[in-house]
């Protein structure tokens, strides 16, 4: 619908600042007479749109031009609310707790006008960032992160590496990273003079130091992707068998296209794997309800692990 466009065009605009006639085109899938129609539209609506000529050309709000709150609809508000809640579960932060309250507020103003089932019936979704049985405890530590984050103070910790060391490591954070319910630091080492992605649970006696930062230019990261130099085992096609008891925890784990049902219930699936430390506790945490199938060598390396425990509880002297 056009008001749909005109709307998700004006906040674009808002967040983005300028952006080309073609731009907005092939984001929203009309030519760009349609997009100098959509300009035309807004500005008579009152929206303060400037459009700019040349190479870096293209339409803008005028700066300190706001929406005004009645433009999100019940249904969004009561969204943001939803991921605020989430967020503030994580966070042992009074700022959050009040950034909550602000936004309840707002969302009980825009849906006075919603009848009482409509109230009842608003919270679809529930999200809560602290697991369930995994270690608890980190709201402290990501305090104290994001408060040496906002002073610009420099970090000490130990950090325990991939070899099970505590190494001994200086920081400057720059921001923190929730990646489902893990929590890392995205910051620049000083003893390896590069930036870096800590992971919060791996720091240990973590302190600010009185030291401050120049902010140093971080590479962005809207997103936290997998990167290769984190694992040097190759990925192979991997293909596990597992027993029907296990199909819990294996719905969990993989995608349905991923997963083949047998006529005996056992469940076999490719996948591609890093055959690495991860991928081989993550197949002996399944103890005898999993077998690999391919390639050969995994298998072999997880009898040699399983071999390597029963030696461990065989000794006595341990």
């Amino acid at each position: 619908m056009k008001i749909d466009r005109l709307l998700a065009i004006t906040v674009l605009l808002l967040n983005r600042g300028r952006l080309s006639a073609k731009e907005l085109a092939e984001r929203f899938e009309v030519s760009s007479k349609t997009i100098y129609r959509d300009m035309d539209t807004l500005c008579r609506a009152g929206i303060p749109i400037a459009a700019h000529q040349g190479i870096s050309g293209g339409f803008e709000i005028m700066e300190h031009y706001m929406i005004d709150k009645y433009w999100l609809s019940a249904e969004e508000m009561s969204t943001l609310v939803t991921a605020v809640k989430g967020l503030s579960s994580a966070l042992d932060d009074q700022q959050m707790d009040m950034l909550l309250e602000k936004v309840k507020a707002l969302l009980h103003r825009v849906e006075q006008g919603h009848g009482d089932e409509y109230r009842r019936n608003r919270d679809p979704v529930i999200m809560d960032f602290q697991p369930w049985g995994q270690r608890q405890g980190l709201k402290p530590a990501v305090s104290l992160l994001k408060k040496a984050i906002l002073q610009k103070r420099r970090v000490s910790m130990a950090y325990i590496d991939a070899k099970g060391a505590a190494e001994q490591r200086n920081i400057e954070p720059a921001s923190l990273i929730l990646k489902g319910n893990i929590w890392y630091v995205h910051a620049f080492c000083l003893e390896r003079e590069d930036h870096r992605v800590f992971r919060l649970s791996r720091m240990q006696d973590i302190q600010i130091l009185s030291e401050t930062y120049k902010p140093r230019p971080l590479p962005s990261l809207e997103r936290l992707e997998w990167e290769s130099s984190w694992s040097n085992a190759r990925e192979e096609e991997t293909v596990l068998l597992f027993h029907s008891n296990a199909r819990q925890r294996v719905a969990d784990m993989f995608s349905p296209e991923q997963i083949s049902v047998n006529p005996d219930g056992s469940l076999r699936v490719h996948v591609l794997y890093r055959l690495d430390d991860w991928f081989y506790g993550m197949v002996l945490s399944f103890g005898d309800q999993v077998m690999i199938e391919r390639p050969a060598e995994a298998a072999e390396e997880v009898k040699r692990r399983a071999q390597l425990i029963m030696r461990r509880y065989d000794n006595q002297d341990r």
